[in-house]
């Protein structure tokens, strides 16, 4: 139901509320509803405003970098960055505006590691013929290591006085480079070689190292953000959403990377991703649930088109299952709400008060 400020004027002119209490339940509910994802059309255009600055910076800073090299960056890095500081305080503690100082703040994080990867460019700790900086957000590589945990460190500052839900994205994103990118620095030590033995890599063991880091970082990250979920639970900001994307990014990646033994294997990532479908709907989380049904369609592809392919009994079997599938929804729909808010109580009261809050 939506409820307009309308609404509480007529409430007191039908006596369910008080002369001028109308007014202050709708300032209230306001100001309880700030951090809340209504999507309105101006905030259309504060993400659109930021991507359209994002796009810009990025073509200033390659085409500063290609002309003047490490200092540009590290002079536009900290110009830029600071610009966004000041005018993202102005929009939160003068304007009252917190989604687009939310915008303006996470630019701020955006722009350390271009500052920190200019300094080091500058003061020749850069590698000769390492990774240019525009490599950065596609390229793998254990020396970016100093970049992600300078931009941690920022947002870590910056979220202790600032608690908008937006500049958690820089932080997942970052989390889940540096997974990769441990990874990465695991297997240069284990696997590189001499350095004039390039052939001498080990490619598959590296690699294998790489997948194993991601799937400990993925649950790492999915942990933490259970934690943040739950110290956060009577806010009403999700904070925890771009962690737990993230987290599921680096450890499905992973798993769904792992190259099973056997069809026993193929059947634990299958199971593994309806469970989770059910992790989904008990933390009331959709990404968990398009992950796991991903890896549901491509464990039946597999099933489909490797172990029972042109079988007619297959099938039908996987109609019933559909089907089935179908009528627990719908038993679900009537039943689960309340044997899962009893489950949950029993589990932990403050996990039952997370879901709660988000049901609500």
């Amino acid at each position: 139901m939506k409820v307009r400020r309308k609404t509480f004027s007529e409430a007191e002119q039908a006596g369910v509320l008080e002369p001028g209490q109308g007014d202050a339940l709708w300032e209230f509910c306001e100001g309880q509803l700030q951090g809340d994802p209504r999507f309105h059309f101006s905030h259309i255009l504060y993400y659109l405003g930021g991507g359209i600055a994002i796009a810009a910076m990025s073509l200033l800073l390659t085409v500063s970098y290609d002309r003047w090299g490490g200092p540009a960056l590290l002079v536009l890095g900290l110009v830029y960055g600071l610009a966004c500081w000041r005018a993202g305080l102005w929009l939160l503690e003068v304007k009252k505006l917190p989604l687009p100082a939310g915008i303006l703040l996470t630019l701020t994080i955006v722009m350390v590691p271009v500052a920190v990867y200019g300094l080091e460019a500058w003061l020749g700790y850069w590698p000769e013929g390492g990774p240019s900086y525009d490599e950065y957000h596609h390229l793998v590589n254990w020396r970016w290591l100093s970049m992600e945990l300078a931009t941690l460190a920022i947002a870590a500052l910056l979220l202790a006085r600032h608690r908008l839900p937006f500049m958690v994205m820089p932080v997942a994103v970052t989390l889940w480079y540096l997974g990769m990118d441990i990874g990465d620095w695991i297997a240069a030590g284990l696997y590189a070689g001499p350095a004039d033995a390039a052939a001498a890599y080990d490619w598959q063991a590296a690699y294998a190292v790489r997948r194993t880091v991601s799937i400990l970082f993925g649950l790492a990250m999915l942990g933490l953000a259970l934690g943040v979920d739950i110290r956060t639970r009577r806010l009403h900001r999700d904070f925890a959403f771009w962690l737990y994307l993230f987290g599921l990014m680096s450890f499905w990646g992973g798993v769904t990377a792992l190259d099973p033994s056997g069809e026993l294997g193929r059947v634990g990532y299958g199971l593994l991703n309806l469970g989770l479908i059910l992790i989904g709907a008990l933390l009331q989380r959709r990404a968990f649930a398009v992950f796991g049904a991903l890896g549901i369609a491509f464990y039946l592809g597999h099933l489909a088109y490797d172990v029972f392919k042109d079988e007619l009994v297959f099938a039908l079997a996987l109609s019933a299952i559909g089907l089935a599938i179908v009528a627990g929804g719908v038993w679900w729909s009537r039943h689960g709400e309340t044997l899962g808010g009893r489950w949950r109580r029993a589990l932990s009261p403050r996990f039952a008060e997370l879901i709660e809050a988000r049901q609500a």
